[in-house]
């Protein structure tokens, strides 16, 4: 582990929280579409107290139950979940309201705008939802509890094409609620992540709290100072590559081990395949960061492939490359879906750290 990264990605639920690095400040969070929790543990890394969740899929929540056993748990459609009136004080009183709508209709590899405005079911046990309108009832409980601080997480995809229209709307329902936003999209791999990961995060400050943060963003626009920069140094695959496990987790099949054969490392399979078949997989490079873990393939594990031997990259790599602690119980999902769904939670830590140095202290006092 290099000594210049604020976090370890090698770490253990069972560790004492937050990291040895950070002080517990005990800044409160609740976390929705929360799935196993990945950016809760990046927040109770970062020195925060997590209140609880609400998450639709009853698997998601009892992976979060089991593994950080929180306060306040609602597994229940957000839609339901924003028409209560029986929260308690503590989410009226919170410091961040987080959130990773389901973003699939933004994602550059799926279908996009012909999705855009029907209804899907993406899990098993789950209510058919517009995805693409989720965003907007997580803005309708942020201006219902309204919290200090807005986080949503997102898709790099939303900031291109029509999509940008969903920006602007999210710029324009967040003023409404009564808040300042902006946003950052960001790479994993610049913040002590081990994979190559691109995220839109959207960041608001209440208004009443604003003034003392306010600065000329440009011509036009002024807006509370959050400077997010990180640039630690990238952590390689050849850094990360468990070679001790023993066993193989899938191998390429019959139709795709000649595309296997043919890719160079760090190339997906499709580049000499005549129809572009096989985009998905990809023959990772021990002197790259690890390729974006993605939840699903053919195989129910990772798209990507070791450089040297037709299979799968070991789990231990996956967990590596995801920060997840590697004592993380994922009972019956196996670890590439709830990792490829999730925010790493040192990526979470990074940016919560950040605004609790920048924001909250002073806000607090």
């Amino acid at each position: 582990m290099n000594n210049n990264h604020k976090f370890n990605y090698k770490w253990k639920l069972s560790d004492s929280f937050p990291a040895p690095e950070i002080n517990y400040h005990g800044s409160t969070v609740f976390s929705t579409f929360a799935c196993g929790g990945g950016s809760s543990m990046g927040y109770k890394l970062a020195g925060y107290d997590v209140l609880g969740y609400n998450e639709i899929d009853p698997k998601m929540a009892r992976d979060y139950d089991v593994n950080l056993n929180p306060k306040l748990r609602y597994v229940e459609d957000i839609r339901k979940f924003k028409l209560r009136n029986d929260f308690p004080d503590e989410l009226y009183n919170l410091d961040i309201l987080d959130g990773s709508p389901p973003c699939s209709s933004f994602s550059m590899a799926g279908n996009r705008e012909k999705d855009w405005g029907k209804e899907k079911k993406f899990r098993e046990g789950q209510a058919k939802q517009t995805l693409d309108d989720l965003f907007f009832d997580f803005i309708n409980l942020a201006e219902k509890l309204q919290p200090k601080i807005v986080l949503a997480e997102n898709v790099k995809g939303i900031l291109f094409g029509k999509a940008i229209g969903y920006v602007k709307k999210i710029y324009q329902e967040l003023d409404n609620a009564g808040y300042y936003v902006q946003h950052w999209l960001l790479n994993a791999s610049t913040m002590g992540v081990p994979q190559r990961r691109e995220r839109v995060f959207f960041i608001a400050l209440r208004k009443d709290l604003a003034a003392q943060f306010m600065y000329q963003k440009d011509l036009f626009t002024i807006a509370p100072l959050l400077k997010l920069e990180f640039n630690e140094p990238e952590i390689l695959y050849k850094e990360i590559e468990n070679k001790t496990t023993n066993y193989i987790i899938g191998k390429c099949t019959e139709n795709s081990i000649e595309w296997y054969n043919k890719a160079n490392p760090g190339e997906s399979f499709a580049k000499n395949h005549p129809t572009g078949n096989y985009f998905n997989l990809i023959k990772v490079h021990p002197d790259f960061v690890l390729n974006t873990i993605t939840a699903s393939s053919g195989s129910g594990w990772s798209g990507l492939y070791h450089y040297n031997e037709p299979r799968h990259i070991y789990v231990e790599d996956v967990i590596s490359g995801g920060t997840f602690p590697i004592d993380y119980n994922y009972l019956n999902n196996k670890p590439n879906y709830i990792i490829g769904i999730s925010v790493p939670p040192i990526m979470i830590a990074q940016i919560a750290h950040q605004i609790y140095e920048q924001w909250l202290k002073y806000i607090k006092k």
